[in-house]
């Protein structure tokens, strides 16, 4: 999500050099950006800021005007909106009370709201709708209180406090030469030179002057001078980190040293959904979503939901049907976007239309949302990107934090709005009572233990990677699936589409026999997602009835089944295991490997993963 440079060095060089690991940051996409330096001025030593919303360029043109004085010592940030839209005084970095301390987030801090009210009663003045803020005041507060004690002491009291997902980095008019960062759910690393050290949210911030580099553990604080490192444990115990050598090039190193960006988006998946679930909870418990402006008594009148998409956003609410009517007992239609409004649609002051799109900007939906207000109906956006047109036009908001998606097909987003619809119907089952809280409370804590499922199946990948570099010939593959496996078997034949140019088609498995078996002949490659069979037996039963009839007809069988479920085994060539988890929340690890699988074959074809043919990242015509 947001980039974070922090350099302390060479008295001249710290807004170039922070200005320049900004820009090797970009690809990780932003709204604002900002630098504040701690410097020598007429009236001693001070902080200095300047930031702007838009691009990079419009903080360099404003630096132009108006110079930063010469500092050792500088932080800067590009910010992905979260709290507050994408606005001049939104954007980092944010200054304390008093305006000797400067402070810089990436994440989320989900007590905010408390913390704010406290501090206006104390009498703190706000200038931002950021939670950002919140911090920058009470580390400012915090450092007043005890200033011998220092910024590191400070911070560690702060972060006591903060609970949710984040990495900081300040720096105070009273240690010029000092930066102090600490991190929690959120990355952070630190750069070694000599005579200077640097901080960033990766190690494409500061490759281009070092590559060695220390990475920081779990609830850690870390403060740099020139010459110095000392890593604490928020409790103020001694650490040491993990010391490593950066062996990638400035290319690769934004992309995480992995060989695409798709590749590094897919591994981004755990983060992707760790982050949209953050601060979905008040204090008591209960279920909260971002911008809610229907009330709860439209929300209680609902008597059908849409959900408007396309691609894979759709087969994202295609898997929400199921567990919105599951849980919530309203019935859902998903449709896609540009043939919604042109149908003539029934939709009333009782529909809820749920539009989904990763960039905000997906034309088709736009015109879609536009058309269901007209017919008076609300509509509740999930989106990837603060401040965009559909959100912007919506009645309620609910965005997922999947960061920037740089690879024109979607991988971490589709897992991420999925999450999303999830927090949609049981937010909803919380306000209508279909659900009980402890319900709710246990749905939630399955949900909290996906993104590390996740990464378990990325770890244990290598045999779908094998597979796929052995079938880069193939021209054709097809995918089955039933209940929620049915939207994972169309978004995997999507993903195979997309990156690798062949024919590849998702049937629900119950369809097979009234047609596409046809084109199962000997050496068909054929994908099955297998439900889990301790959900509804029937169902697992069926699957394992339809993987027999393709293989008797020739068929090379590949299954993605749950681990402990040996009934495929006889009928699969091979057998792809995830995590035990419920059905309903089975499309989260199911999809992976096959995400994985096309994203290995076109890589295998020697194709541009992350710009196919053809494609664009955001669809803004209709």
């Amino acid at each position: 999500m947001c980039g974070i440079v922090g350099y302390v060095g060479v008295a001249e060089a710290g807004t170039d050099v922070v200005l320049e690991g900004l820009r090797r940051l970009e690809y990780r996409g932003y709204d604002s950006a900002g630098i504040a330096v701690v410097a020598q001025g007429a009236g001693g030593t001070g902080i200095d800021t300047r930031k702007k919303a838009g691009k990079l360029a419009n903080l360099v043109e404003a630096l132009d005007a108006d110079p930063l004085p010469a500092a050792a010592t500088a932080i800067g940030h590009t910010r992905w909106a979260t709290h507050g839209g994408p606005t001049d005084a939104n954007a980092h970095p944010h200054v304390g009370q008093g305006g000797r301390l400067a402070l810089i987030h990436n994440g989320i801090v989900e007590n905010f709201a408390p913390l704010r009210e406290e501090l206006l009663r104390a009498g703190v003045a706000f200038t931002s709708e950021t939670d950002t803020e919140v911090v920058a005041h009470l580390l400012a507060r915090a450092h007043d209180e005890d200033p011998t004690a220092g910024l590191a002491a400070a911070m560690r009291a702060v972060c006591a406090r903060l609970e949710g997902a984040f990495t900081l980095l300040a720096v105070h008019a009273d240690e010029p030469g000092t930066i102090v960062g600490a991190r929690r759910n959120s990355p952070l690393v630190v750069g070694l030179g000599e005579g200077a050290n640097y901080l960033g949210s990766d190690v494409a911030a500061f490759i281009a002057h070092t590559r060695e580099a220390l990475e920081l553990g779990q609830d850690q604080i870390v403060t740099i001078t020139a010459d110095e490192v000392v890593v604490t444990g928020f409790d103020g115990t001694p650490s040491e980190g993990r010391r490593f050598h950066v062996d990638w090039d400035a290319a690769a190193a934004e992309k995480g040293g992995f060989p695409s960006f798709m590749a590094k988006e897919i591994h981004d998946q755990p983060q992707a959904i760790a982050d949209t679930l953050l601060g979905r909870t008040d204090a008591e418990g209960r279920l909260q979503l971002d911008e809610m402006k229907i009330s709860e008594a439209e929300l209680r009148s609902v008597d059908k939901i849409v959900v408007i998409a396309c691609g894979t956003a759709a087969y994202a609410g295609q898997v929400a049907k199921y567990a919105i009517e599951h849980w919530c007992r309203i019935p859902v239609e998903v449709e896609l976007a540009h043939e919604f409004r042109y149908r003539d649609p029934v939709v009333s002051d009782r529909t809820l239309v749920v539009a989904i799109s990763q960039s905000g900007e997906t034309m088709d939906t736009i015109m879609a949302v536009r058309h269901a207000r007209e017919q008076g109906a609300k509509v509740l956006a999930i989106c990837n990107t603060n401040g965009s047109t559909i959100p912007r036009e919506s009645d309620a908001v609910l965005y997922t934090h999947a960061g920037p998606e740089i690879a024109v097909a979607s991988t971490k987003a589709f897992l991420a709005q999925i999450t999303a619809c999830y927090l949609l119907g049981l937010y909803l089952a919380q306000l209508r009572g279909n659900k009980f809280a402890d319900e709710v409370a246990e749905v939630l804590a399955q949900l909290h233990e996906i993104p590390a499922q996740v990464r378990e199946v990325l770890d244990g990948l290598e045999q779908v990677r094998e597979i796929a570099r052995y079938m880069a010939d193939t021209r054709s593959v097809l995918f089955l699936g039933r209940h929620v496996g049915y939207p994972v078997a169309m978004e995997g034949a999507l993903k195979l589409k997309e990156l690798a140019y062949i024919h590849a088609e998702g049937f629900a498995a119950g369809e097979l026999k009234h047609g596409p078996i046809a084109l199962v002949e000997p050496g068909q490659p054929v994908f099955v997602v297998v439900p889990s069979p301790r959900g509804r037996d029937s169902l697992h039963s069926k699957v394992v009835s339809n993987i027999q009839e393709v293989r008797a007809r020739g068929a090379r069988t590949l299954v993605i089944a749950e681990r402990g479920d040996t009934a495929v085994e006889p009928f699969a060539d091979v057998v792809i295991r995830i995590p035990q988890t419920s059905t309903l929340l089975s499309p989260l690890l199911a999809v992976v490997p096959l995400q994985v699988f096309a994203c290995e074959l076109a890589t295998a074809k020697g194709l541009d993963v992350d710009q196919p043919r053809n494609l664009a990242k955001s669809v803004t015509v209709e």
